[in-house]
């Protein structure tokens, strides 16, 4: 053996055998090529060596192709030779090996010499080789040439359809032979045969006539992989024809026999063959068995699905989903994804039965790196949320809604965008009702969804600035060049990922309204009791609202600085004019921000530039976000821009349901249903063909309709407006250029006005208060437009329904005088009637002095202008009710107080007594008490006496000022403070501030009212009734009132001895009390102590308490209206107790440690004259017999001194004093 094969190797390596070196090929070792061919000629060669020889010209043709086709392509004789021989031994041959070589080696050098002549030569031999043979096991090696020479040459099998078509009648025959390689040969060939067009077309007949049920059966009834695998291929060839499609499925028959479940009746029906291999175990053949029903359902899923569905392919789809094959889940993906365009689908829930198994695909292929399997599986799983009927749900377990949300979750944070892009659209498909209505819903497993979802977007850098055509698609760009291409490509895809996100959201906002009206979904049921549970819709809905403010509106606002687009638009409109019904109880605030966010502006603007039918070269120029940015300027060259309705839609309903929430929050006062309902209409009805930009609207406001249908649309067109710019004005959003607006509001009323027409109230109202915000701004109104006014205004029943409580809105009726002198009494009424109705939520209710100095302020530089504001804010104080009375009474003391330079005393005084008068006459002791208006009045007449300058004479109004007055306090009680700490301020400064001549007939006036005097008794002697306070150095109230009784009991003391005024009563005192007072100052106020000083030292006390010289004649001293009950003869230092000392010097130390006590010797007389009604010099004294104040000298009088050594103790005093003096303005100014 090993001789032979030496032999062989020499016989074949021998140099040409005699043929000459031109026949050898460059091999190692060399190859004679005619001896080869003589080899495989010669019938007594083995076949080892014709294999050998064999595999050697195989080599040759791998390796040194051109030089074999260069010594045979110039003898045709000898390729035909070649061929004939190497064709005829592969039907002599039986080695399997060994007819695989030779084929191969035939069908390249076939190949190589790419010649038809050969290939003709070889279909004849094939034809006259299948027509010799006895049985059809002969005809295998045919068949296999046949379709490796197609399979190697592109024109083949062509030319064996057109040429050679009766070997297909063979073809069919094998079909039918009982070898599965024969078969599988056959269906080979008959796939390469199809794969041609020209063969497609030439055995259309063929296919429907014989071949498709031989095909079907023999795929139906296959065994072996082999013929299994070629049947598949076969039936992808056929599959790409819709006519083929149509024969393989039985298409004949109707519509309503394909959804009979009958209708797979039949031998082999394809949908029933396709299904026994998605049965087998090889993973290759369920692929293509899938990787068929797509292809057999991308003709016409309609059509062709409902045989798979009621073969229950589906379901064992979904089973096959728990594989480890990229490519049979990717198959099995697209059969599925096909399928759910079929309603049979989800009727007959094969998606019920195999969600739980997508949903562990999608868990097991994320751990894959494969992309584009993630993307369609999530596609998958988008579509049958979106497709699965509600009246079927989904997930009957929630423990797969809840792998669901973390499938979700996972992929959402996927670092490939293209994934999380499919993933944010599975999140919108998954937020319905029907598929989270299993109770409990999982609320905290949704917000972490819905916030990572939100981050995530926001994560991704925003785009570059996009100049293109509004009606451009989002972030398009020019296709003209790839770069450009893959540059768009990432904007683009933000873009997406924005726009689905903001889907999403809007889907979980509607979720949440749709579970208002479910009780099953407020709350978990399954909560534990006595605990709180925080999957509630409430706790959902506050995410949602929380969640859009912080992350949503920013992140939109932030996009569309670079770009626009109208579809996104819709959505993010859409969503928050959903927010409005989340949360109903926090609608009010969240539309007060949005307005004052400029989202009533950002809203007018899409309109304008989206939604308007026919658009001139304009310019738009953002201004959005709750920070309130101005976005760059945009251009946009518009010559026929389509409307968008879906946009306009969005935004006219957000901005209807905006301005009634706005209306509802602002106007709750008098929120009216019918104004309401009419509001409503109006907005619903006008707003939708409010297209304009800022400058037309603004022109359209000047326009005078007809009395054509089409010019009632301009006026709602009109009145929408004006209602636009209310609601954004009052919530600081003015972008509209105010001196414009100001006009164009005027030309509207004049425009009104000339036709006869009466906007409805509401309108009125925003109108009016658009003019006041604007009046500073332009020129002031001319006659006419003031008259316009005032004449539309007439026509209402009441100013109420117009008003608007705003400073500006004040001055606008008080400053043209026209507007003034109609209704500036209305006007001022309503101003301080809704003085605290407007008051923020945060503000305490009460009137409280801050509270009304901040309301009141606007109203103080009007008054100073045009003092006969004052005229009617006085006759409100008698004409309203008591609460604007004491607004009013407020208000003019704050003005007082501010504005020391006006002159209006004289014009004030008469009116108060007018005032007081009738309060007086009107008003019962019992009444006075309780009326609180009146201590602002008396407060106010106080006020205006301080604002007298220098001394006066007093005139009638003032004594009967006085008598009013006096009379008052008489009718009071002791703790009246508020009533009496006023007066008594009056009637001290009265008695001070005016001459000689008036003085006496003041104190005349006091000393004849006796129940005044009784009053004053009452209030010296809470003096020592009061209980000892906390803290001496605070001053009460009722100590400020003590304060004011001392000095206005000192201050007629002084006048009646001085002016020798007769006394009908008189007043009693223990000085005892007053003494104990002085020197044990630490339990009393020190502003009271110092008050007690000084009426020591008013010179009409007995005794010498005061320094006063003392008389010691008797009857020397005239009437005096004071007696004292202890009177104290005149005392010296030496005459008291060592306790009383001891208290005095104690009590000082401690009030004054801080002070050195003075030397011995340094006392001096007590120095009075800076204290109201001290003595002056030593004509006054006191009698010392009788206690009596004097006036002159007693002659030859033995004169002692009151030597405390207090000079240095008052002065200390009256410092401390002063700090309290602050605390006591609130008394005498109260």
């Amino acid at each position: 053996m090993r001789s032979g094969g030496r032999a062989m190797a020499a016989g074949a390596a021998r140099p040409c055998g005699g043929h000459g070196p031109r026949w050898a090929l460059p091999l190692r070792p060399p190859l004679c090529l005619a001896c080869a061919v003589e080899t495989l000629r010669d019938g007594s060669a083995s076949l080892v060596r014709k294999k050998h020889v064999v595999s050697r010209l195989h080599d040759a043709l791998a390796w040194q192709a051109l030089p074999v086709v260069q010594l045979l392509a110039p003898d045709e004789r000898v390729c035909g030779h070649l061929i004939g021989t190497l064709f005829g031994m592969l039907h002599t041959v039986e080695d399997s090996g060994a007819l695989d070589l030779f084929a191969e080696v035939l069908v390249r050098l076939v190949v190589e010499l790419k010649s038809e002549q050969y290939l003709r030569c070889i279909l004849d031999e094939s034809q006259k080789e299948l027509c010799k043979a006895t049985t059809m096991r002969g005809s295998l090696p045919t068949f296999a040439l046949l379709g490796k020479l197609a399979d190697a040459i592109p024109g083949f099998a062509d030319i064996l359809v057109v040429e050679h078509s009766n070997l297909v009648d063979h073809m069919l025959m094998g079909l039918t032979y009982p070898n599965e390689s024969i078969k599988a040969a056959v269906c080979y060939l008959y796939g390469k045969l199809y794969s041609s067009p020209v063969g497609t077309e030439r055995l259309s007949a063929h296919f429907e006539e014989r071949l498709c049920g031989l095909f079907l059966k023999a795929l139906g009834r296959a065994q072996t992989k082999e013929l299994q695998v070629n049947c598949l291929g076969l039936l992808k060839e056929l599959l790409k024809s819709d006519h083929f499609v149509s024969i393989l499925m039985n298409n004949s028959r109707t519509e309503e026999e394909s959804e009979n479940p009958d209708f797979l009746g039949g031998e082999h029906p394809l949908p029933l063959v396709l299904k026994k291999l998605l049965l087998t175990r090889d993973e290759i053949l369920q692929a293509a068995s899938a990787h068929c029903v797509a292809a057999v359902l991308v003709h016409s899923p309609s059509r062709y699905a409902p045989p798979f569905i009621h073969a229950d392919v589906p379901e064992f789809l979904f089973e096959c989903l728990s594989c480890n094959s990229e490519i049979l889940i990717w198959s099995v993906y697209c059969c599925l994804l096909l399928l759910t365009e079929e309603r049979l689908f989800f009727s007959k829930c094969h998606t019920v039965y195999g969600i739980e198994s997508l949903v562990r695909s999608l868990q097991d292929i994320l751990q894959l790196n494969n992309v584009e399997l993630h993307k369609q599986g999530l596609l998958l799983f988008t579509e049958i949320l979106k497709r699965q009927p509600v009246e079927i749900k989904l997930f009957t377990n929630r423990g797969v809604c809840i792998e669901a949300i973390d499938v979700l979750m996972e992929t959402v944070n996927c670092p490939v965008l293209e994934v999380v892009v499919e993933a944010v659209r599975a999140v919108a498909a998954f937020l319905r009702k029907d598929h989270l209505s299993s109770p409990p819903v999982p609320y905290e497993e949704l917000q972490k969804l819905l916030e990572a979802m939100l981050k995530r977007c926001a994560d991704f850098s925003p785009p570059q600035s996009s100049k293109r055509h509004a009606g451009d698609l989002l972030f398009s760009v020019s296709q003209s060049h790839p770069a450009n291409i893959n540059r768009g490509r990432v904007p683009q895809r933000q873009g997406q990922l924005l726009l689905n996100t903001l889907e999403s959201f809007r889907n979980a906002c509607r979720l949440a309204v749709e579970f208002q009206s479910d009780p099953m979904a407020q709350e978990n049921a399954f909560t534990a009791p006595n605990s709180k549970s925080k999957d509630t819709l409430s706790n959902f809905s506050e995410f949602l609202l929380r969640i859009c403010d912080s992350l949503c509106i920013p992140m939109v606002m932030n996009y569309l600085e670079r770009a626009v687009s109208p579809s996104m638009m819709e959505i993010f409109i859409s969503t928050l004019n959903t927010l409005f019904t989340v949360v109903p109880n926090m609608r009010n605030k969240f539309s007060k921000k949005l307005a004052s966010s400029s989202f009533i502006r950002l809203t007018l603007e899409l309109k304008a530039r989206f939604c308007s039918v026919q658009r001139v070269r304009s310019t738009w120029r953002h201004s959005l976000c709750v920070c309130r940015d101005v976005l760059p300027s945009l251009s946009c060259d518009c010559i026929s821009l389509k409307g968008n309705p879906a946009l306009n839609q969005a935004c006219s309903s957000f901005l209807c349901s905006l301005c009634l929430s706005l209306y509802s929050a602002t106007e709750k006062e008098r929120t009216s249903a019918q104004e309401e309902q009419e509001m409503s209409e109006l907005l619903q009805k006008g707003l939708p063909q409010l297209n304009y930009t800022v400058a037309e609207s603004l022109l359209l406001l000047a326009e005078a309709p007809e009395p054509f249908p089409l010019d009632q649309s301009l006026t709602s067109h009109q009145h929408c407006f004006i209602l636009l710019l209310y609601f954004a004005y009052t919530h600081g959003d003015r972008f509209v250029p105010e001196a414009e607006l100001f006009l164009a509001i005027r030309n509207f009323l004049l425009s009104a006005q000339d036709r006869g027409d009466c906007p409805a109230p509401y309108i009125l109202r925003a109108a009016l208060y658009l003019l006041a915000v604007c009046q500073d701004k332009g020129r002031a109104m001319d006659l006419r437009s003031s008259c316009t006014i005032r004449r539309i205004l007439d026509n209402l029943p009441d100013l109420s329904l117009v008003y608007v409580h705003c400073p500006l809105l004040l001055k606008l009726f008080l400053r043209y005088p026209e507007l003034m002198g109609r209704f500036g009494r209305q006007v001022l009424r309503l101003w301080f009637t809704w003085g605290d109705c407007k008051q923020t939520e945060t503000q305490e209710a009460g009137f409280g002095l801050s509270d009304q100095l901040n309301s009141v302020n606007p109203l103080l530089p009007l008054l100073k202008s045009n003092s006969s504001i004052l005229l009617i804010l006085l006759d409100l104080v008698c004409s309203s009710s008591v609460e604007v009375a004491w607004k009013v009474l407020m208000t003019l003391r704050i003005f007082l107080e501010r504005n020391e330079d006006v002159l209006v005393c004289d014009l004030l005084r008469s009116q108060f007594l007018q005032i007081l008068q009738q309060l007086l006459v009107e008003s019962s002791s019992a009444s006075l008490q309780a009326n609180r208006n009146l201590p602002v009045l008396l407060s106010l007449l106080f006020l205006v006496q301080l604002r007298s300058k220098g001394v006066r004479e007093l005139d009638s109004t003032d004594f009967k000022l006085l008598h009013q007055v006096s009379n008052l306090c008489g009718k009071c009680r002791p703790r009246d403070t508020d009533l009496l700490q006023p007066s008594l301020n009056f009637l001290y400064w009265s008695l001070h501030q005016t001459t000689p001549c008036s003085q006496q007939r003041a104190v005349a006036v006091l000393l004849s009212n006796v129940s005044l005097l009784e009053l004053l008794q009452k209030v010296l002697e809470c003096t020592w009734l009061r209980p000892l306070p906390s803290q001496p150095a605070y001053l009460s109230s009722e100590d400020a009132l003590l304060c004011s009784g001392w000095l206005l009991v000192a201050s007629l003391l002084l006048y009646q001895h001085r002016y020798n005024t007769e006394v009908h009563q008189t007043l009693s005192l223990d000085l005892t009390e007053v003494l104990n007072a002085v020197i044990f100052r630490k339990k009393k106020p020190v502003l009271l102590l110092e008050r007690l000083a000084a009426f020591s030292s008013c010179g009409c006390l007995p005794g010498n308490l005061s320094g006063i010289p003392v008389c010691e004649e008797p009857g020397c001293c005239s009437t005096c209206c004071f007696t004292a009950l202890a009177p104290i003869p005149a005392l010296h230092t030496t005459q008291w107790g060592p306790e009383v000392l001891s208290a005095a010097r104690s009590s000082q130390a401690d009030d004054f440690d801080s002070e050195q006590s003075l030397p011995a010797g340094a006392g001096t007389v007590r120095d009075h004259s800076d204290l109201v009604g001290a003595p002056s010099g030593t004509e006054d004294h006191i009698c010392k017999t009788s206690g009596h104040r004097m006036s002159g000298q007693c002659s030859s009088v033995p004169v002692t001194h009151w030597r405390l050594n207090e000079k240095m103790w008052h002065r200390q005093l009256r410092n401390k004093a002063r700090m309290e003096w602050d605390t006591l303005s609130c008394y005498l100014f109260q």
